[in-house]
């Protein structure tokens, strides 16, 4: 790592940094990465907008799923045919689907070892447990800070190889090189703590590779469980060229909202009640009217555990995801939604007992001795961390806990190679930022896919060599700083629209048009404004505070990503694209539409759906910057009879 100072206007200077590969992000995929590097000699420095403050670290479950091959007893299981349950979710390649599974192990190993307590038997076995859309026994879990326990022990590993770690900056703006392949040469940033100085923050890093490992875009949504904050670099990276692909693919499931974190799992199936109340208002059983008897409700609370995230596949025959769609309504009614852990469901005219549950229910409860009076002392029983988790945010599980469907995972992201390398020569997206996880996804999925990718890209990465001229690198850097400095300029003139009041019409619009129901109307609608804003952006810019620079070029980001988002979704629609994954497309005109199915409760039909065309899984849907979307077969599975001596006389030495 060097330092130098870089003259970008006549008696400006900014700090400019020049390291060999730059990862951005300090969760466990970027952090990895960066050990990786730093393990083989590398010059690698690490930039952060918040350490220890993104999804890896503050998100998570009853017991956060890691999804890899299975390892233990009996259990069947084979590299293509993990593959295949990742891939037949639709929207994915099959090579990739195929890499990942086979990454699974070593990217499993490679975190035991370096310290996270994933549990063993006494045999030395990882034993597994099914997790939603999954087949086989593939799932584990080191419990509520899964995804925490891994920052922390790479963490640890990246601070004793003294990896430098900048943190508070925010990158804007990525520098390429190049017109027809472009190349990364480096990136601006803005450093927090010294936006208001003259300089306005501005650093430049200037790298051979730039790895970007930011996450999903949690603040792109008004409901959102993500970290407060979190914003990712969907727009930094498609203004640059980068193209993204399937980011209609969303998730959203019950959360709770003052602290945010995921309620699936054993919160679910302990059993617990829901109620909705006005303010000062008396408790309603709401999911009574919903559905048809108490061990029908009570059963499908039950499954909401491993059936966690809203699916188009589980409303039909009153089925678990009945249960957010009710919470949805009640919420659109300006009712709140509680859980309570204290009191078992109940139905008019009938008392709640075990033996109503199905035999899945009660067969799972009895083989983890969860039998006790009330889903408190279930939960205590099966999962001491569930409770403690939330009362090391003050929260006793004992009082109702407030809650609502929110967005939690986006499946699609930047469109990358095998290697997790994008259309810019030297940049890479790894962990949520990859957009390698197709329509529908088994739980854990992700964690797993981040760290597979990590290994990809550092392996690619340690035989990456530069032949840019120095000279012309520093002229680009130059440049991009320069302008990076006369548009913050023209943020605190205040001439500008509000880019407090631009993220809230946003995030207003995403939860409105881009959630789990999905009216083609107001999809089409939402593009249109959110077109509108880009162009009042372009034209006016966003004003802010100087002391509010940094949260103003992250709107601006958002700006470009919801546009992607609301494009892709809108393109699906017009292709004729129905009910898929985390949603369903509600139908507006019953006369036009030929494949629909009905949305029913106990009351009778709630609204009427459009049906998914298989054939659309066989395609991802490719965006630009500027919106233009594609639809683009994906790779198939591939076969894999790759002869012994043929592979050993082409990689042995």
């Amino acid at each position: 790592m060097k330092k130098t100072g870089l003259k970008i206007l006549p008696g400006l200077q900014v700090d400019c940094y020049r390291c060999q590969h730059l990862v951005v992000g300090s969760g466990a995929a970027g952090l990895n990465c960066a050990l990786y590097l730093a393990e083989a000699g590398k010059d690698v420095a690490i930039v952060t907008s918040r350490l220890l403050g993104g999804t890896s670290y503050n998100s998570g479950s009853d017991k956060q799923t890691y999804y890899k091959m299975s390892l233990f007893g009996d259990t069947e299981d084979s590299p293509i045919s993990m593959a295949r349950a990742l891939f037949e979710g639709g929207g994915m390649d099959g090579d990739l689907a195929y890499i990942e599974s086979l990454g699974s192990l070593p990217a499993f190993f490679r975190l035991v070892e370096k310290g996270v307590p994933f549990p063993a038997n006494e045999y030395g076995a990882f034993v597994g447990y099914k997790t939603d859309h999954d087949p086989r026994q593939r799932a584990t879990s080191a419990g509520p800070k899964t995804s925490r326990f891994m920052v922390e022990v790479l963490l640890r590993e990246v601070k004793r190889l003294g990896v430098p770690i900048f943190d508070e900056i925010s990158v804007v703006k990525l520098v390429t090189v190049g017109k027809r392949r472009k190349k990364i040469v480096g990136l601006v940033g803005m450093e927090r703590k010294k936006v208001t100085g003259r300089s306005s923050g501005i650093v430049v890093f200037e790298a051979e590779a730039v790895i970007l490992a930011t996450g999903g875009p949690g603040e792109l949504y008004a409901n959102s469980v993500y970290p407060a904050g979190q914003v990712s670099l969907h727009g930094v990276a498609l203004e640059a060229g980068v193209e993204a692909v399937n980011l209609g693919e969303s998730q959203f499931g019950l959360a709770s909202t003052s602290f945010r974190w995921n309620l699936s799992g054993t919160y679910q199936q302990v059993i617990p009640s829901y109620f909705s109340c006005e303010e000062g208002g008396r408790r309603h059983n709401f999911l009574k009217n919903w559905y048809r008897h108490l061990g029908e409700m009570a059963s499908n609370i039950f499954l909401k555990g491993y059936q966690w995230p809203f699916s188009a596949e589980r409303v039909a025959n009153f089925g678990s995801s009945l249960i957010d769609l009710a919470v949805y309504f009640e919420k659109k009614e300006g009712r709140a939604v509680m859980m309570d852990f204290t009191e078992n469901p109940c139905s008019q005219g009938e008392e709640f007992s075990l033996a109503l549950l199905s035999g899945e229910a009660l067969t799972y409860l009895k083989r983890s001795g969860a039998l006790q009076e009330t889903p408190y002392l279930r939960l205590r029983r099966m999962n001491p961390q569930a409770i403690e988790i939330y009362r090391e945010h003050g929260i006793d599980l004992k009082r109702p806990l407030c809650v609502d469907v929110c967005f939690q995972h986006n499946n699609g992201g930047l469109a990358v190679d095998t290697s997790w390398q994008t259309a810019i020569s030297g940049l890479f997206a790894i962990g949520e930022l990859a957009g390698t996880h197709g329509v529908r996804r088994p739980g854990g999925a992700a964690l797993n896919s981040g760290q597979v990718g990590v290994a990809r890209a550092a392996k690619y990465l340690l035989e990456l060599s530069r032949s840019t001229g120095e000279e012309e690198v520093t002229g680009l850097l130059r440049q991009a700083a320069g302008q990076v400095w006369r548009e913050s300029q023209r943020m605190v003139s205040q001439r500008g629209l509000q880019h407090q009041i631009v993220r809230k019409e946003i995030q207003q619009r995403m939860s409105q048009a881009a959630g789990f129901l999905r009216y083609p109307s107001l999809v089409a609608e939402a593009l249109k404004q959110a077109r509108k804003l880009l162009r009042e952006i372009e034209n006016r810019g966003l004003s802010a505070k100087k002391s509010q620079l940094v949260t103003a070029w992250e709107t601006k980001s958002l700006v470009l990503t919801h546009l992607a988002f609301l494009a892709s979704i809108d393109f699906y629609l017009r292709k004729g694209g129905g009910s898929r994954g985390s949603y369903l497309v509600v139908v507006e005109d019953t006369f036009r539409e030929k494949a629909v199915f009905s949305v029913n409760n106990k009351q009778g039909e709630v609204f009427r759906c459009r049906k998914e065309k298989l054939s659309d899984r066989g395609f991802k849907i490719v965006v630009d910057r500027e919106g233009n979307c594609q639809a683009v077969r994906v790779k198939p599975l591939p076969k894999d009879d790759s002869w012994f001596e043929t592979i050993w006389k082409c990689t042995g030495k």
